[in-house]
């Protein structure tokens, strides 16, 4: 049973792995993008909160965002482990999910982080908008700015999960078969 999170910088190729990852430990993948969607699509009572504030432009609280993961990994598939991707963000998130996974008789096993070059993530973000038509991937300058958010929001909380020993570094660069190698070699160890 593993029950883990993966977190990587946009252009990491977080996505492509959590979905291999997932298969190959027989675990449910869980991603906070999705949470989102299906709750919104699903005219849920959390769903209906987190429209309004995606319609008003705004980012959605934590407090939508944890009550919703929350709701998530109660489901019975998450029960025999999970890999959560998008969630936690910030450290903030961090203590939320600690107090979820106590409610739930649970604890993490792992955080795997797949890194990076960020000159090499800005040109395969760009190569992705090119071939996907992602507008959000087009702009250099927002490729950026959004590596170095990522960096300065995610910094505390990744350290938080290296001092408790649970932190797994796997470089993301490389085919995605080859990828995948490094990270269940990291996974064993």
């Amino acid at each position: 049973m593993t029950r883990m999170l993966i977190v990587g910088p946009a252009g990491s190729g977080k996505g492509t792995q959590s979905k291999r990852i997932a298969e190959d430990l027989g675990i449910v993948a869980i991603s906070t993008g999705d949470i989102f969607r299906a709750n919104i699509r699903g005219e849920t009572e959390l769903g209906r909160e987190a429209k309004t504030y995606v319609d008003a432009g705004d980012l959605v609280p934590d407090s939508v965002t944890n009550r919703m993961v929350e709701d998530r990994l109660s489901w019975e598939d998450a029960r025999g482990g999970f890999l959560l991707d998008g969630y936690p963000r910030n450290r903030t998130q961090v203590v939320a999910l600690d107090e979820m996974l106590g409610r739930l008789g649970v604890e993490l096993d792992v955080v795997l982080e797949l890194t990076a070059d960020r000159e090499e993530l800005t040109q395969r973000l760009k190569r992705r908008a090119e071939i996907e038509g992602r507008d959000d991937d087009a702009d250099e300058s927002a490729i950026r700015r959004r590596l170095e958010l990522f960096e300065s929001e995610t910094a505390p909380m990744i350290a938080e999960y290296e001092s408790r020993g649970l932190l797994r570094r796997v470089d993301g660069l490389g085919e995605v078969d080859e990828v995948n190698a490094r990270i269940m070699d990291a996974l064993k160890g």
